[in-house]
């Protein structure tokens, strides 16, 4: 009887290398590993070889980064939407491509099971078993952290040497990293006691606070509806966009976020972020919506900015809701095209030009010098009126007092 086959949500990490081993050591089965590529880097080469001789069947490498970055990363910028308003959303937008490229690979491959390294404490589990159960609704799904005996970092490492399981790190060196081309995170270690600062070796992707450039750089965005379309009069694809973004803003240390943040589950976890091209994306798609969207849809966009996030935060992407704001802001930015000239320099973004042919600033009517558009006078009428309430509220007080 041939063996049963379980897809391993594979990152060649830690977790995803002991599990391998772990797997066909309590199910007997055959391994298949899928990885896909959001844009690891240099995280990826290693990994068919290594899969394979930690004792993967086969290997899948699959790369989705076109996808990530233009169908839920680009989304949800165009949503404006940050966790707990600071978070961009890195691995919560990288998770349900992960999974859906995951199911379709055990679909494929006849699985009767997927397995994943995320841990019983965290927001990932959940996450990817939302989207596993949108598109394989009866798919059995295996979480070693939740079952097995294996108690922290340091036994996983003892059990990996026993396994011979090729490691290049340890467990007092390495903080808890996930790295995609929209962000690199960090947490443990040293992190795990707020009171300690970040220390300049962490950081992997952005210049180091304090070892910044003298001189500013200055990047113009051109965006369409809300999507960023090119840097600097150049037109590129989603991929070659964010990395522009990333090396230019990864210069001047910017977006470096260190935040306490309200995991799903309850537990407060300190993570530090590093996220350049995003900040960058951000900070000038709402710079040029600050002269394209009215007062109304502006404020009732950051409504909707704060609930998509925890849509997206809590592992609910592919639900109606996340799918009915999405749509409604696709309304709202029908004219937010133009472009944002941002100047980078010491950590920050500074507003430095904006510009859109559906510009709802007029001079003419904000100027302080005479102009012939605006009629002062109708202030008066329209102060009385907006008052009213307040007026007859105070009246009716000073009535029942006497």
């Amino acid at each position: 009887m041939a063996k049963e086959k379980i897809a391993l949500a594979y990152s060649g990490g830690l977790d995803t290398s002991v599990m391998i081993p772990w797997l066909k050591e309590n199910y007997d089965c055959e391994v298949i590993a899928v990885a896909v590529d959001v844009g690891q880097g240099e995280e990826l080469a290693p990994l068919r070889e290594k899969a394979i001789r930690t004792g993967a069947s086969k290997i899948y490498i699959e790369d989705a980064r076109q996808e990530y970055i233009r169908d839920f990363v680009f989304p949800t910028l165009k949503v404006g939407a940050k966790y707990e308003n600071k978070y961009l959303l890195g691995t919560a937008t990288a998770r349900p491509v992960i999974a859906k490229r995951l199911v379709k690979v055990a679909l494929g491959e006849n699985c009767t099971a997927i397995a994943h390294g995320c841990t019983g404490k965290g927001n990932d589990q959940v996450r990817f078993e939302l989207t596993i159960k949108a598109f394989a609704p009866e798919m059995r799904v295996i979480a070693p952290w939740r079952i097995w005996d294996i108690k922290g970092r340091k036994e996983e490492i003892e059990y990996a040497r026993e396994k011979n399981v090729p490691l290049q790190f340890s467990a007092e060196e390495t903080y808890s990293m996930d790295r995609n081309l929209w962000h690199l995170s960090h947490e443990g270690l040293d992190l795990e006691d707020p009171w300690n600062e970040p220390k300049d070796s962490l950081y992997l992707v952005d210049t180091a606070p304090g070892k910044t450039p003298d001189a500013a750089d200055y990047i113009e965005i051109g965006f369409e509806k809300g999507v960023p379309v090119s840097v600097n009069g150049e037109a590129l694809d989603p991929v070659a966009l964010v990395s522009k973004c990333n090396a230019l803003g990864a210069k001047h240390a910017i977006g470096i976020d260190d935040m306490v943040e309200n995991r799903l589950v309850g537990i407060k976890c300190r993570g530090v972020y590093e996220t350049p091209g995003g900040t960058i994306l951000y900070d000038a798609l709402e710079y040029l919506e600050s002269i394209t969207l009215d007062r109304d849809t502006m404020h009732f966009k950051h409504q909707l900015a704060q609930r998509y996030a925890d849509t997206v935060y809590d592992g609910k992407w592919y639900t109606p809701l996340r799918e009915a704001l999405a749509a409604a802001v696709d309304v709202m930015q029908e004219r937010t095209t133009g472009v944002a000239r941002l100047k980078l320099f010491k950590g920050r973004t500074y507003h430095a030009g904006v510009k859109s042919p559906y510009s709802m600033y007029d001079p003419i009517l904000a100027t302080f010098e005479k102009e012939q558009t605006y009629n002062q006078k109708d202030a008066a009428g329209f102060i009385s009126l907006f008052s009213l309430p307040i007026k007859v509220r105070a009246l009716l007080d000073r009535n029942a007092a006497k």
